[in-house]
C-alpha cells in the first residue's frame, strides 16, 4: 500500500517555503549558548519531535515507533507533533523556547547543506563515536552521503526512497520484448517498438522522456551516469564532467526518436495526474515508467489490466557492470541546537534510526525503504516480491544521490532549467548551456556562504 503522498509531491509541495525560512535560518540558527548535550539521559524527562507525516497510517506507524522507543526508555516520554512542513520546523529552530522541537524529521534531503551549515541541528558525529556506531557501516552509501555536508553529520536517514524503472509485462510480451532493459540503448529500442501511434497522438507511449513527465526529472536521469557535480575545491563540474553532456544527451535523443518535444508535451498534457488513478502507467497509456517504490501500491491500487514488472533503471552502456544501481533520496532526522536535551534526544534518534527491529517496523507500516544495511536484509521485512527491487537499489553501492550544498537544492533547480530548454530546443548548445549553468551554479553557492 502506497502513502497517500508520496515524499516527492510533499517536498515539491513546500521547497520554495523550506528554501525561505532556511535562508533566514543560515543566519538566525546557531543554537543556544545554554543549550547542548549535557543533560542526564537516565533521568526522568520530556522530548518533543516533530515530523511532516500526515496520513492516518503514517501517524499511526509514527506512534508506533515512538511507543517502542517508550518501552525501552521509561524515562524518556515523547510528545509527537505530525504534519510539520519545513517552513514549520525551521521557524521553530529559530525561535527555540519550550515549545520548540528537540527532535525534527524532514522530507527534504535537499536542505541538508543548509541544516548544517546554519547550525540549526547539531552534528551527531560525537554521539555517533561515543555510541560506537559507524555510519559508514550502518547505513547504505547513498544515504550515508546525503545526511551530512562538508563533515558535519547534522542529519541522519529514516527510511528512503529508490527510484527504478516500471514496466508494462504485457505490453512488453506484446511487443515481442523478454525483459525489461539493462542499457539506455536497450532502453531506446524498446521504448520506441512499445510506441503505438493514434492520429497526431499516441494510443501507447513507450516512455514519456519529457522533463516534465513527473519524476523524469534530470537529477533521477543523472543517477544513472554517477556525476560529480563538484570538484574537490567545491566548484560545478557540470561543463566539464563528461557524464553529464552524456545525460542530457541520452534523455534529448528520446525526445527526438519518440515523436519530439512539442508532440510528447501534447500528448502529455491530456495524460491524468500524476498521484491519482488515472496516471498513465495505470491506464496503459505509457508502457514505461521511472518512479520510486511507492508507485507499485499505487499502481495496483488503481486496478490495471495488465502485469505490472518492476526493475532498476538502464544504465549507461558503458556501465554496465553497475546495472542494479539507481538514485535515493528520503526522510531525514535531526536534533536541534536549541535543544537542553540533546542526550535524551539522541537516544530516541539513534533508536528510530538504527535499531533494526525499528527500522524494520516503520517501514514495514509505511512502506518506504529501510535506511540501514542490516534492515534492508532482516527477514521480518514484508513486502511484495516486486518491492525487492529497490531494497536491492538502495543497498548497492553504486547507488547514487545529489550531493549537499549550503544553499540546498539550488543547483539542481539550475541544472534542471538548463534540461527544460535542451529538450524545448531554447538552447541548441549544450555545451555553451553546461558552461552557463556551472557558472550560475558558482555564483550562487558563492553568494551563499
Amino acid at each position: 500500500m502506497p502513502r497517500t503522498l508520496p515524499r516527492a509531491a510533499r517536498k515539491a509541495a513546500f521547497a520554495l517555503s523550506a528554501a525561505t525560512a532556511l535562508a533566514l535560518c543560515a543566519t538566525a540558527c546557531t543554537g543556544q549558548s545554554s543549550a547542548g548535550a549535557d543533560d542526564d539521559a537516565s533521568k526522568e524527562t520530556t522530548l518533543t519531535f516533530w515530523h511532516a507525516w500526515s496520513a492516518p497510517n503514517e501517524v499511526e506507524a509514527v506512534k508506533n515507533l515512538v511507543a517502542g522507543f517508550e518501552k525501552t526508555h521509561p524515562n524518556v516520554h515523547v510528545t509527537v507533533v505530525g504534519n510539520m512542513t519545513d517552513d514549520k520546523i525551521n521557524q521553530a529552530l529559530r525561535a527555540g523556547g519550550s515549545k520548540a522541537p528537540d527532535v525534527i524529521s524532514s522530507f527534504t534531503t535537499n536542505n541538508v547543506g543548509k541544516f548544517c551549515s546554519s547550525g540549526a541541528l547539531v552534528d551527531l558525529n560525537p554521539f555517533f563515536k561515543k555510541a560506537q556506531i559507524d555510519p559508514e557501516t550502518t547505513f547504505p552509501k547513498a544515504m550515508n552521503e546525503y545526511t551530512q555536508y562538508d563533515g558535519n553529520r547534522c542529519t541522519v536517514p529514516l527510511l528512503g526512497d529508490a527510484y527504478g524503472l516500471y514496466y508494462n509485462k504485457t505490453a512488453f510480451r506484446k511487443a515481442g520484448i523478454a525483459a525489461p532493459p539493462k542499457t539506455w540503448s536497450e532502453f531506446a529500442a524498446d521504448a520506441k517498438k512499445l510506441t503505438v501511434p493514434q492520429g497526431d497522438g499516441f494510443k501507447q507511449l513507450g516512455f514519456m522522456p519529457n522533463y516534465h513527465g513527473w519524476e523524469s526529472t534530470t537529477e533521477h536521469y543523472l543517477g544513472q551516469f554517477s556525476p560529480t557535480y563538484f570538484d574537490q575545491d567545491g566548484k560545478s563540474t557540470l561543463a566539464t564532467d563528461p557524464s553529464v553532456a552524456a545525460a542530457f544527451t541520452m534523455q534529448k535523443n528520446l525526445v527526438d526518436s519518440l515523436g519530439g518535444f512539442r508532440k510528447l508535451e501534447k500528448f502529455r498534457s491530456g495524460l491524468g495526474d500524476e498521484w491519482g488513478p488515472k496516471h498513465p502507467f495505470h491506464t496503459g497509456q505509457v508502457a514505461m515508467q521511472l518512479d520510486g517504490e511507492w508507485r507499485l501500491g499505487m499502481a495496483e491500487e488503481a486496478k490495471p489490466g495488465f502485469e505490472i514488472g518492476v526493475a532498476p533503471l538502464p544504465v549507461p552502456d558503458d556501465r554496465a557492470g553497475e546495472y542494479g544501481k539507481g538514485y535515493i533520496t528520503g526522510t531525514i532526522a535531526g536534533i536541534a541546537a536549541t535543544s537542553h536535551k540533546q542526550n535524551a534526544a539522541w537516544e530516541l534518534v539513534k533508536y528510530m534510526t538504527t535499531d533494526t527491529s525499528a527500522v524494520v517496523g516503520f517501514s514495514n507500516a509505511i512502506h518506504n525503504v529501510p535506511s540501514t544495511l542490516a534492515a534492508l536484509k532482516s527477514p521480518d521485512l514484508k513486502y511484495d516480491p516486486r518491492f525487492k527491487t529497490f531494497l536491492d537499489i538502495a543497498a548497492n553501492p553504486h547507488s547514487t544521490t545529489s550531493p549537499a550544498t549550503v544553499n540546498g537544492g539550488v543547483y539542481l533547480t539550475t541544472i534542471q532549467q538548463l534540461g527544460y530548454d535542451y529538450e524545448s530546443g531554447k538552447v541548441t548548445d549544450l555545451r555553451a548551456g553546461l558552461k552557463k549553468a556551472a557558472a550560475q551554479i558558482d555564483t550562487d553557492i558563492a553568494q551563499a556562504k
